[in-house]
């Protein structure tokens, strides 16, 4: 099976072809096996956990039963957090056992943490005893830090090791990483001094001191530091694996750069969920009562927000009454405030979660905003304001929506920068409540402002 059986065309490069997700349907509805597997066996282990993720719960099911023997650990890997629990619920627990006993430490530590304890312990009981010690290790540090993430498996040297006796260890060595970049050298009580890429290696006489081809300003992570610092320093410096160490500096693993990428991809869905007013762990796979459940509370704050808004309009009753055109062209002027504010928010809530916005620059930030708000208002401001003109045919009216432009356009930037940087200095996530905040404000000033210069130029 090529690529282009699996792919769609270059205008959509990486989506698996319909007709190959409808041969799997197909395959599970024969209750083929054979099919199934010839199905699976060109396909990428990523490929094959998007083709499950996009069938339903109840094909996914049948899938497994399907799969019987042949279920593969690193699919279950590659699937996201709600259909992995899904699968390995529906997974035999002997198959699962054999299917997950040749992965990586990460990877076991990944699938078996939310498992209840006698599925965890007979899965656990599979594995060999040093695997079993080292999963059992890392769920002892707390969910979210670098010892979670972190994989035992890693290749380290004493610093008196020279090429050749790093190339011997390795390939006498029958417990090497599936996939490892650097060699890390230690000293006699097992603190890293320093990394040697693997092309450093290569290309080196093997008489060469590893000490002499090292890299002596790598950083090391702290086992408890929390992963989205973990994601920010890989991609800060370049990195594609860093030591992790304990808190005596000792050598207790090691992080790669496919573990950053997806802790990297995690924390963006998380943000881009939170500005939505999305669970963490909503995706399109999740139930329809889990998903309604998710998204009530925002959309109740929400509400709460909308009645704060239709009170001030409220304060107004008599002006609308008295012009209806008011009632035509107000929405226009909280509209543009809430977009305007969603764009100013949605870069300063990704700004704080990548460390770019500091107390340093947040005033210059902040002026930016202001500026930014004041000219989009002016230009805008025309537009409506003639807009309003020649609709209804009166200049003072078109001179209320435009100076109401303004200003709410002015207000939607400021609210968009200040409140998010306001809650990061509360410890509050920025992204989890700036949104509501953000909106409450654009709907008032945007309304207090149209009706409030209407009633005073117009009545």
């Amino acid at each position: 099976m090529t690529e282009n059986t699996i792919r769609e065309s270059t205008d959509d490069a990486y989506a698996l072809k319909t007709d190959l997700v409808g041969a799997v349907l197909a395959a599970i509805e024969e209750d083929s096996q054979l099919t199934l597997l010839q199905l699976f066996e060109d396909l990428h282990e990523a490929d094959i956990a998007d083709l499950i993720e996009q069938i339903g719960a109840e094909h996914r099911r049948r899938l497994v039963l399907l799969w019987g023997d042949h279920v593969d650990g690193d699919v279950l890997s590659e699937l996201e957090e709600g259909v992995r629990d899904e699968i390995m619920e529906a997974t035999p627990d002997d198959v699962l056992a054999e299917a997950v006993k040749d992965l990586d430490t990460d990877d076991v530590v990944y699938l078996v943490e939310d498992l209840d304890t006698p599925q965890k312990e007979k899965l656990l009981g599979s594995l060999e005893i040093a695997d079993r010690v080292a999963v059992e290790q890392s769920l002892q540090y707390e969910e979210d830090t670098a010892g979670r993430l972190m994989q035992r498996e890693l290749v380290m040297a004493p610093s008196h090791w020279s090429v050749g006796d790093a190339i011997d260890f390795m390939r006498a060595s029958e417990d090497l990483p599936e996939d490892f970049y650097d060699v890390i050298v230690v000293d006699a009580s097992l603190h890293p001094i320093g990394t040697v890429p693997l092309s450093r290696i290569m290309g080196a006489p093997r008489g060469a001191a590893l000490q002499s081809l090292m890299h002596e300003d790598f950083r090391v992570i702290p086992v408890d530091q929390s992963q989205e610092d973990v994601a920010y320093a890989f991609n800060q410096y370049h990195m594609v694996s860093a030591p992790v160490v304990e808190g005596t500096g000792r050598l207790v693993g090691v992080i790669t750069i496919d573990d950053a990428m997806e802790i990297l991809e995690d924390e963006a869905e998380e943000d881009m969920n939170r500005l939505a007013g999305l669970s963490d762990e909503e995706d399109l796979s999740s139930r329809v009562w889990k998903t309604t459940r998710s998204r009530f509370p925002w959309l109740g704050v929400n509400l709460f927000t909308s009645i704060l808004a239709s009170i001030v309009i409220a304060q107004f009753a008599g002006t609308i009454e008295a012009i209806v055109a008011l009632a035509v062209l107000m929405p226009i002027v909280a509209s543009m405030g809430g977009n305007a504010g969603t764009q100013t928010l949605t870069v300063a809530v990704r700004a704080i979660a990548t460390r770019d916005l500091t107390p340093a620059n947040a005033r210059r930030i902040v002026l930016r905003e202001f500026l930014v708000g004041t000219a989009n208002g002016i230009v805008f401001a025309l537009i409506i304001g003639v807009i309003g003109f020649l609709w209804y045919d009166s200049v003072m009216l078109g001179l209320v929506l435009g100076l109401a432009m303004i200003g709410n356009m002015i207000a939607a930037g400021l609210a968009g920068i200040l409140i998010p940087i306001g809650l990061d200095k509360l410890s509050a996530d920025p992204a989890l409540a700036s949104g509501a905040f953000v909106t409450t404000v654009t709907d008032i000033v945007g309304f207090f402002a149209f009706l409030g210069l209407a009633s005073a130029m117009l009545l």
